[in-house]
């Protein structure tokens, strides 16, 4: 019995496939749904693959349970905008702050119980020279703990002991990118290079960190490959001290105004990073934190607090509304591609009813017509399908190359475009079966 049930859906799946050769253009053209919906589909997955991807990335980058807190310069502007305001300036200029300094740095870690890491970083662009090579390079003092809390590691040589960490040593770890700099054949350990006036050995070299521009660009990040980190009690100590910037007036001016300070910055630090146990955490230690700060700075907010996972999470929802759009577009496809199986096997269950007169006269029963109707169906489906994953991959490979947006495509999706575009056939090929299949053979053969 199985045998002959096999036999018989092999012969209505041949009699498909003989109609659909003989009516090639029309298959094609039938089939032009299908394929635009499974491109679509594979093109949208590897968009929203990569960006999820991407996100991720960045989220390592910044980190996920961070706090940055950074420095906010006020000049005279910004009394003026308060005067303006009918803000009382003589009493907002009583009231002096220090500045972002170590001392915040050192207070936050013992005294929000929240806090697991803190990170302080002072930075300096030097004139970097080594074996008559040169180069201006940034030169970050920081705190073993920048390099724990940007997931950043050694290839070799040793990180900063108590010893140069407290004592202000002159000794530095340089970044990978520095290395291919200037020591392309030689092992950097032990040298010693000028940064601005001072000379440092180096100890240790970083890990290549590979950062894409467009991530650099969106997170405001350097490049830490081509930075030198020194310890940051050795930048207080060895360097003019970057926390106070005074920029005068010109000498053309009156002797009244050529000496008040354009702007001023007593800010020590140029960056603070605070680390959190747990990402719930995060709102509540910000607002300690910067409530603290403002006690500490005589209620000067020269400081600004922001958590770089609610921009990411922010960044990731608007790239989910893309996926989404993406995903309707799809649906929509695939359903216009639908409709267009359905009209166009109904127009041809019309067009063929001497065929399947014929077919019904010759002993063919209606689950042999139902078969026949259903595979040609499914088959413009499938093959749609198939066309559409090629024209899909090559959409995804298209938009990476050109658009500079990273497309991840799975074989997931591509399992998937196949499942759609087979139960579109099947579903949208039912009735125009069904309909064939209750023709009355008598009447088919006499208006054929």
């Amino acid at each position: 019995m199985r045998k002959v049930w096999g036999a018989r859906n092999m012969n209505n799946l041949n009699i498909a496939l003989d109609s659909l050769v003989a009516n090639r253009l029309r298959s094609f053209l039938t089939a032009l749904g299908i394929i635009f919906g499974v491109g679509a589909v594979i093109a949208m997955l590897a968009i929203g693959r990569g960006a999820k991807e991407e996100i991720m990335n960045q989220m390592k980058l910044v980190g996920v349970n961070n706090i940055v807190i950074k420095p906010v310069l006020e000049d005279k502007k910004d009394e003026e905008e308060k005067a303006a305001q009918g803000k009382n300036t003589e009493e907002e200029k009583k009231k002096f702050s220090k500045g972002l300094s170590l001392q915040d740095a050192h207070s936050i870690l013992k005294m929000v119980p929240t806090v697991e890491a803190i990170s302080p970083e002072m930075i300096l662009e030097q004139d970097v020279i080594y074996s008559g090579k040169s180069k201006r390079l940034k030169m970050v003092g920081v705190e073993p703990s920048f390099f724990a809390l940007n997931n950043i590691g050694l290839s070799s040589g040793k990180m900063f002991n108590e010893q140069q960490l407290g004592g202000g040593e002159g000794v530095c770890i340089i970044g990978a990118g520095v290395k291919r700099k200037f020591f392309i054949s030689e092992d950097p350990l032990g040298k010693v290079i000028k940064c601005g006036q001072q000379w440092l050995k180096i100890i240790g070299v970083t890990d290549e960190k590979l950062i894409s521009s467009a991530t650099k660009q969106n997170l405001g990040i350097r490049d830490y490959n081509m930075d030198i980190y020194v310890p940051i009690r050795t930048t207080l100590v060895r360097y003019r001290n970057p926390a106070i910037r005074i920029e005068h007036r010109s000498w053309f001016e009156s002797d009244e105004n050529r000496n008040q300070p354009v702007s001023q910055s007593v800010h020590q630090l140029d960056q603070l990073v605070v680390k959190v146990h747990q990402p719930e955490q995060l709102t509540a230690s910000a607002g300690i934190i910067s409530r603290m700060l403002k006690r500490r700075h005589s209620d000067v907010m020269d400081f600004e607090v922001s958590i770089p996972e609610q921009l990411l999470q922010q960044q990731q929802k608007t790239k989910d509304v893309f996926n989404i759009v993406l995903s309707a577009i799809a649906g929509i496809s695939l359903l216009v591609g639908g409709i267009g199986i359905m009209n166009i096997m109904l127009a041809s269950v019309l067009e063929r009813t001497k065929e399947i007169g014929i077919r019904m006269a010759l002993g063919a029963q209606k689950r042999d017509i139902v078969m026949q109707f259903l595979f040609e169906a499914v088959l413009i489906s499938l093959c749609g399908g198939f066309i559409g994953i090629l024209l899909g991959v090559l959409g995804a490979y298209t938009v990476d190359k050109v658009a500079d947006i990273k497309t991840i495509i799975s074989v997931i999706s591509i399992l998937l475009s196949f499942v759609l575009a087979s139960s579109v056939g099947l579903i949208f090929g039912i009735s125009p079966a069904r309909k064939a299949a209750n023709q009355n053979p008598i009447e088919c053969l006499r208006h054929a």
